[in-house]
């Protein structure tokens, strides 16, 4: 009876290592795949932000000083 148990307990652990062996690296190869997918979005923004950046004209600032307080340059 005593071996009966211990067999049927090892031959469970086994089961269930061998069942987390395989669910971890399921897990880990859908992970990367994430990560992967997930850094390719982010580039595709980062050029896409870029180009949106590039397109776009600056707007000159307007200075609030007034106008007749800014001193002419004198040309020799």
């Amino acid at each position: 009876m005593a071996l009966t148990n211990f067999i049927l307990t090892v031959a469970g652990v086994s089961a269930v290592i061998l069942l987390l062996r395989s669910d971890v690296k399921q897990s880990a190869t859908i992970f990367r795949r994430n990560v992967k997918h997930i850094r390719h979005w982010l580039e595709e923004e980062s050029a896409a932000a870029s180009k949106a950046a590039e397109k776009t004209i600056p707007k000159e600032l307007e200075s609030k000083v007034p106008k007749k307080d800014i001193p002419k340059e004198d040309k020799h």
